[in-house]
């Protein structure tokens, strides 16, 4: 007669620490720092002055913004093309209100939120009303909002925005490293806890992964969906706001640059941290790494096109590892 196991496993059947998933969720966090050290290595100097990291630090927390702008429709399993263009209008709106008709610089931003907002909403419209792919009328949407931007500005920068911009974004320090950064990585914390401890974040997360599923549920799938395009609306415009606060004016372009980076950081993102999952602190980590990249090999005396390469390569090879890891958490599930 055999006995009974008892109630109290042994130690030796505790569930093992899995270091292959450990170590495949923190593999990009180790690249940064591997690749950091090698370029310290090589300029030490330059590359590891204070000066430089702060540098790093503060002025890509535009991007980190623009990234949580991004992964939030892209966890529901929509696309965002217009969050760039976003950007660039709420810089411009904030310069044409503030330096050329003399409003106070808190309604300006607030005008500009609300751009974001009614974009957010146009865009939601049309994608849920007339079933239209996110991909095509954010697209079309974007290109629009860029002719309303060249149109408001003269195909020109606008400078004279009010001090107090760009003293609270890059002027004050906190350990010499400026606010802008901060409000970054609270944004990031702000939207970790959403995706993990709430039920709105759940149910995100549960449309994004079938929405036929999450229908059948009793989700309501295109409020949800309505939702996170209104927020990334709003979160693009916040971004604007701190670009203009980064270099003291609007510039109707260079905002468009930053399509690209934010889709590589959120992609290479969703392989770090919750590989499978687009997340904020592996999006963070992903804007730096490729930071990081692109300022050492510029340290090292690289040319700007490396800047191209990076990012759309980056690109490239985030959504195709994105992609196996999703398929293999699908197997895994069932």
């Amino acid at each position: 007669m055999t006995q009974a196991p008892s109630a109290t496993a042994p130690a030796s059947t505790a569930r093992k620490f899995n270091w292959v998933r450990f170590l495949e969720a923190y593999a990009l966090v180790f690249a940064l720092i591997l690749l950091g050290a090698v370029f310290g290595a090589l300029r030490p100097e330059s590359f590891l002055s204070w000066g430089n990291i702060s540098t790093m630090l503060g002025s890509q927390a535009v991007l980190v913004v623009l990234t949580m702008a991004l992964i939030i429709p892209l966890t529901a399993g929509d696309f965002d093309l217009s969050v760039a263009s976003m950007l660039t209008l709420s810089a411009m709106i904030i310069a044409v209100l503030n330096a050329q008709m003399g409003v106070e610089l808190l309604p300006s931003i607030g005008v500009a939120l609300l751009a974001g907002a009614i974009l957010g909403a146009l865009n939601a419209w049309f994608i849920l009303y007339f079933r239209i792919p996110s991909l095509i009328v954010t697209l079309g949407t974007g290109t629009f909002v860029n002719g309303l931007v060249l149109w408001m500005s003269g195909s020109m920068t606008i400078s004279g925005l009010d001090d107090a911009l760009v003293e609270w974004v890059v002027v004050r320090r906190v350990f010499g490293i400026p606010l802008a950064f901060y409000y970054a990585v609270a944004l990031c914390a702000v939207i970790w806890y959403f995706f993990g401890y709430t039920t709105a974040g759940r149910r995100l997360l549960f449309v994004g992964r079938g929405r036929e599923v999450a229908r059948l549920s009793g989700i309501r799938v295109d409020r949800v969906r309505m939702f996170s395009l209104i927020t990334s609306g709003v979160l693009s415009a916040a971004s604007g706001v701190m670009y203009a606060g980064t270099i003291g004016a609007a510039d109707p372009l260079s905002g468009l640059t930053f399509m690209l980076p934010g889709f590589a950081a959120a992609f290479l993102g969703a392989t770090s941290v919750s590989p499978g999952r687009f997340n904020p602190w592996g999006s963070l980590v992903a804007v730096y790494f490729l930071v990081i990249g692109i300022t050492g090999l510029t340290i090292l005396g690289i040319q700007t096109f490396v800047q191209n390469l990076f990012y759309g390569g980056g690109l490239v090879l985030a959504v195709a590892l994105s992609q196996l890891v999703r398929n293999r958490e699908a197997q895994d599930f069932t």
